[in-house]
């Protein structure tokens, strides 16, 4: 392939049959009944600008997952995954006052790879390694279909703000 050349976007290719990171997610849409394709394509998509571009939407149609590490009030700390609009940027002192949190910080590519399983880039929001809180911006909530990563830099999930809501058990909030 050259540059200026493109794959179209599928839902059927061997990326999507056979990689562990997409196979996890398509375990947790199917055990939540999730409606929506994942798709790939072709080339990845690490930002929501090059997501946005590739499936020719609004960047705040992309969900962007962005994790942190939250101190709370009695000194323990757990994870917290915040999905934002790709149009946004998370305000972390708003988003730590709304959370009542003492403090809110971003981790390394490590960290994230440790507790998701994913790499940046590829950050899905469920078939996480562990448990993680979850927090979704509700400027997602104007759109018919948002998309999120899929498990893979090259993988997208179309899927709908309510249903992202669901299946992440998420927590709907202003976050930018």
């Amino acid at each position: 392939m050259t540059a200026g050349d493109s794959i179209a976007p599928t839902t059927d290719s061997p990326r999507l049959r056979q990689h562990e990171g997409v196979a996890r997610v398509r375990t947790v849409l199917q055990e939540q009944s999730a409606q929506g394709p994942l798709v790939d394509l072709g080339q990845p998509a690490r930002t929501a600008a090059e997501a946005a571009a590739a499936l020719d939407v609004e960047v705040g149609q992309i969900a962007s997952s962005l994790l942190f590490e939250a101190e709370h009030d009695d000194g323990s700390r757990r994870p917290l995954l915040v999905l934002t609009s790709g149009g946004h940027r998370v305000d972390e002192i708003q988003l730590t006052g709304l959370l009542d949190l003492a403090s809110l910080s971003r981790v390394d590519a490590e960290t994230v790879r440790a507790i998701t399983g994913f790499a940046i880039g590829g950050v899905a929001p469920v078939g996480l390694l562990r448990p993680v809180d979850t927090v979704v911006d509700v400027s997602l909530g104007r759109y018919d279909h948002v998309w999120t990563s899929g498990g893979h830099p090259c993988v997208v999930l179309r899927t709908t703000y309510d249903e992202l809501l669901r299946i992440t058990a998420g927590q709907a909030a202003e976050v930018g």
